[in-house]
């Protein structure tokens, strides 16, 4: 064998050894952590039941699990959908987690595995209105190390806007998931603008009547101001 060849098998042999199994640690670390998302996705709806249930059964709290790496959980009008993404990532280097001193102490620290969470309204699942929009509240990121931060606007994007100091557990996710409930369900739907709804044609009509098919959204997002022009969220409305 050339000095080339063997120079480049032990190349390869190293990426696989450390890079590859570097990734292999993240996406069972990820994995990891959605099964404790699923877990506490589904005590928290139980003990919400057992507290709501006396006081109007019309409320209703249920867990909705359809694929392996999605879990659905429906509090009253909203469903915050939980989607963990199978691959592993890395961070742009202009990305700031990049200046702090975890990051530099290992360059492996900065991959991460992803924790997507939506939130549509209940409505638009159960009408099957197709062209309904959700929004995505933030981004959980997982590392080789268990450590976690989270992606978000306001008060969750900054509590934990850089990795954590010890790995991700538990109760960590349940205090996310009940702060993603508080949210969701605190922020309101608007009233679409008069002057974008007041025309339609007959074709229009009798669609959205056969199929309730009005696109609705909330005004999603941590930190959304209510003074924002009708025109930014004009999208939001048909």
């Amino acid at each position: 064998m050339s000095e080339l060849l063997d120079s480049q098998k032990q190349k390869i042999v190293k990426l696989l050894a450390e890079k590859s199994v570097m990734k292999q640690d993240v996406f069972n670390n990820t994995i990891n952590a959605f099964e404790m998302i699923k877990l506490c996705v589904n005590e928290i709806a139980i003990d919400l039941i057992k507290e709501i249930e006396p006081v109007d059964k019309r409320i209703t709290i249920a867990v909705s699990e359809s694929k392996k790496y999605s879990t659905q959980l429906k509090v009253a009008g909203d469903i915050l959908e939980f989607f963990m993404h199978t691959n592993v990532f890395e961070f742009d280097k202009a990305h700031p987690m990049f200046k702090t001193g975890y990051i530099k102490q290992h360059e492996y620290n900065s991959y991460c595995g992803i924790i997507n969470v939506y939130n549509f309204l209940a409505d638009s699942i159960k009408y099957n209105r197709m062209n309904d929009l959700g929004s995505l509240v933030c981004r959980i990121f997982v590392n080789r190390e268990m450590r976690f931060f989270i992606e978000a606007k306001g008060p969750m994007g900054i509590k934990y806007s850089t990795f954590s100091s010890e790995p991700l557990h538990k109760e960590n996710l349940c205090e996310i998931i009940n702060d993603l409930i508080i949210y969701v369900i605190t922020y309101d739907l608007f009233t679409p603008p008069y002057e974008t709804v007041r025309d339609v044609t007959v074709n229009e009509m009798q669609e959205k009547v056969s199929s309730i098919n009005l696109r609705t959204g909330k005004r999603l997002g941590y930190g959304t101001s209510t003074s924002a022009s009708y025109e930014e969220d004009n999208n939001l409305y048909i």
